[in-house]
């Protein structure tokens, strides 16, 4: 008797919010609830041009977003995204008239450091992640500007700026880029041993660790995938605005990319990665703001919808009790 009560208990809790909020359901149902309300309330919205230009728009969080899913599926965290899109947009500015291949390279070389910096105090230090990254954030954006000088670095580089301004047919360079890279994210999770192995270090490392991963080489991998698509989307918006800007490239990066990680769907326990939960996350707080700016709302609502938005996703990965 205790035995079927405690199964029709379990089967009332399988119907709450945490089932219609499934990842592989409800956020790509908010999505769709999004875009055909905007297309039915907000003028122009649902147009093929308002739709590229917030694909334009959102590609370089998807970029970033993706490396911050392999990171906190792995039951870690970095916030030196924004820090690292800055150094990073800074060094290819001052360096492009050296040549483009030059210039490019000592940019994502320097994303490599900071990868390799985080993977060296989290996985062999055994630092904290959340407090390691803070810490190299305001690092990371310091060193940006004092290279930088603390100036806008404009610069002319017509092949560069086709990076963040070129379009491939019709649609944008850089959005292709970001289709690029969510597609090598999801078969890197789904199909290779590599991508088993984040998950497995993000549910339980030590059991992880007896099945013979190394979990240490696992993470500083993932670090350095983390920082080296943020290098990518700095290389991506300093092309777009054909100047560098210390103080202002990426800021707010990390944030934007654990909104769309959280309401995709991969929970901050780790154990889990849903790229394409990500993909759509990144969407959702995208049209959000785009509504809002199109329908002459102000910016700092469509903040406060966002945070009600990722306060409901992290309540709905709560633990649940037994």
């Amino acid at each position: 008797m205790k035995h079927s009560k405690t199964q029709m208990n379990s089967k009332k809790r399988g119907l709450g919010w945490g089932t219609l909020w499934n990842p592989n359901f409800g956020a790509p149902a908010a999505l769709l609830i999004l875009y055909v309300a905007n297309a039915v309330f907000t003028p122009r919205f649902a147009t093929v041009s308002n739709t590229l230009n917030m694909l334009l728009q959102v590609s370089t969080t998807m970029i970033v977003a993706v490396g911050m899913t392999f990171a906190i599926a792995s039951r870690g965290i970095d916030l030196t995204v924004g820090s690292t899109m800055a150094l990073v947009s800074v060094i290819v500015a001052l360096l492009i008239n050296h040549g483009m291949a030059i210039a490019i390279s000592v940019a994502l070389g320097s994303a490599l450091l900071i990868g390799l910096v985080n993977g060296f105090l989290i996985s062999r230090l055994k630092l904290e992640p959340l407090i390691t990254t803070l810490a190299a954030l305001i690092m990371w954006r310091g060193v940006a500007q004092v290279v930088g000088d603390g100036q806008l670095v404009p610069f002319a580089h017509s092949t560069f700026e086709a990076l963040g301004k070129g379009y491939l047919g019709s649609i944008p360079i850089q959005v292709v880029i970001a289709l690029v890279v969510i597609v090598g994210a999801f078969f890197c999770i789904r199909s290779t041993l590599f991508g088993r192995h984040i998950v497995a270090v993000g549910g339980n490392e030590e059991a992880a660790r007896l099945a013979g991963i190394r979990a240490e080489r696992v993470k500083y991998i993932v670090y350095i995938i983390t920082a080296l698509l943020a290098g990518l989307a700095g290389l991506i918006e300093t092309a777009r605005l054909s100047m560098a800007d210390p103080s202002k490239v990426g800021v707010n990066a990390e944030f934007d990319a654990i909104a769309a990680v959280v309401v995709g769907g991969t929970p901050f326990s780790g154990g889990r990665a849903n790229v394409l939960g990500t993909v759509v996350g990144a969407l959702i707080m995208q049209v959000i703001s785009t509504s809002f700016n199109m329908l002459l709302i102000p910016f700092t609502w469509s903040l406060v919808l966002k945070s009600v938005i990722i306060l409901f996703a992290v309540f709905l990965q709560r633990p649940k009790e037994v």
